[in-house]
């Protein structure tokens, strides 16, 4: 069975299911395979459960006219997905970045609504298999779809923005992360940079943060919608504070703005400029952009202030590389009140970098006389000792800890890699 004719079938049976325990009765099932499954084994037990058809690329579990024999499941997802989008015809903007890309992609999505019905990445769907279920749950009512795309190879966002082909794109940032898969720093550069080459050379426009030399470096001679300091950026703004949370003084048309958002860091400043500048870009008004980004607030781990019985938490556990970790830790350090707290995880997927960045933070720490600091994993273990930091091999031990020492009117930092499962740590404290 052709593309065209499983899309046929799409059109009727629109939700599209990949995991047999989360069956939708008149859906499509798409059996994929990963390193610890096979997904072909579990077709008829979806059929059972109510979906309609299932694709599945080996003939062996082929029983009846309900499983569909394609040449590869993944492949023939990514196909449909294109497809679908092809048949949406709508704008589409792409989101990838280092760091913000998800609290970026959700910026975007309260001031876009407020003209658009918008779709957007649900979570963080967004590599090889989550970009394409993004596009397939937009429908006829979508008027802008915002699809967020990571990686962690070369090679990654071509291949998304090939399936997704955005009309806009937007790089938050690039940082070290994920060197493993990059190898270095110009390896994650080389990978972001493949969102601008794609859009230049499909007539797409971008919006650059024009503060950051790194993506203006970047750009090829493509249009290019400017955010930041600079006297031809389209939006401008100024940092005021983040105290604990950030609020910013916009240069408008109508007057200085001062939007006061729900997030925590300095950091932040540049997603929400992004925000602006594409509600500002689209013809939304300023008052509603403004009214978008102060009712947004943070969840899943990522920059929330959270104020427990005992202490005050800017928990953002939900992911770190050296660049964020570094931004975290120096707007905390930053900050005026006293009884700080810090509790860091180990970065993860560094590579043969590891053990540099790792050092790179604990002389971060030494410099900014952060010694109320709590380090968690194996790597901040290992080199702990001599920095005089208290160290756990894992959270299971620092959760032991934490129960005996009744920590109370603190403000603490968390951060740190989603492995290390600091988000755990929350009860304790």
């Amino acid at each position: 069975m052709n593309i065209s004719e499983i899309y046929t079938l799409f059109q009727k049976f629109s939700h599209v299911v990949t995991d047999s325990r989360n069956v939708v009765a008149d859906s499509l099932f798409f059996a994929l395979k990963g390193e610890n499954f096979n997904g072909n084994k579990f077709a008829l037990s979806t059929l059972e459960k109510g979906c309609r058809y299932a694709i599945v690329d080996e003939q062996a579990y082929v029983i009846d006219d309900r499983f569909i024999l394609v040449d590869d499941v993944l492949t023939c997802l990514q196909n449909l997905a294109r497809e679908h989008r092809r048949k949406l015809g709508i704008p589409i903007l792409a989101i990838t970045g280092t760091n913000g890309k998800t609290t970026t992609k959700e910026l975007l999505n309260e001031v876009l609504k407020q003209k658009f019905k918008t779709s957007a990445t649900q979570g963080n769907f967004n590599n090889h298999i989550g970009v394409p279920l993004t596009l397939l749950a937009m429908n006829s009512e979508t008027e802008f779809g915002i699809v967020e795309m990571g990686a962690n190879h070369p090679g990654e966002i071509k291949m998304l923005c090939e399936i997704a082909e955005p009309n806009y794109g937007l790089i938050t940032n690039v940082g070290k992360a994920h060197l493993e898969g990059f190898g270095s720093f110009e390896g994650v550069k080389k990978t972001k940079k493949e969102l601008y080459d794609y859009l230049a050379q499909n007539g797409g426009e971008v919006f650059v943060n024009c503060d950051n030399e790194h993506l203006m470096g970047m750009l090829n001679e493509q249009k290019a919608i400017l955010y930041g300091n600079s006297e031809e950026a389209f939006s401008k703004a100024r940092f005021l504070q983040a105290e604990p949370k950030l609020i910013i003084e916009l240069r408008s048309p109508i007057g200085k703005l001062y939007i006061k958002t729900q997030l925590i860091g300095a950091y932040n400043f540049e997603n929400v400029l992004a925000a602006v500048t594409l509600g500002r870009y689209f013809k939304i008004d300023e008052i509603n952009i403004k009214e978008a980004l102060e009712s947004y607030t943070p969840s899943n781990n990522r920059s929330q202030l959270l104020k427990t019985e005992n202490n005050v938490l800017f928990l953002d556990a939900y992911n770190a590389n050296p660049t964020s970790m570094r931004a975290a830790i120096e707007n905390f350090a930053s900050m005026k009140m006293k009884n700080k707290f810090l509790i860091l995880g180990d970065m993860l997927e560094l590579g043969d970098e590891s053990e540099k960045e790792h050092l790179n933070v604990l002389a971060l720490l030494k410099e900014k006389e952060l010694s109320d600091t709590l380090l968690v994993g194996n790597i901040f273990a290992s080199l702990a000792s001599d920095y005089k930091y208290k160290a756990f091999k894992g959270v299971e031990d620092l959760l032991e800890y934490l129960e005996k020492s009744d920590l109370k009117n603190k403000y603490i930092l968390i951060k740190g890699s989603r492995g290390i499962k600091l988000e755990k740590t929350i009860e304790k404290l």
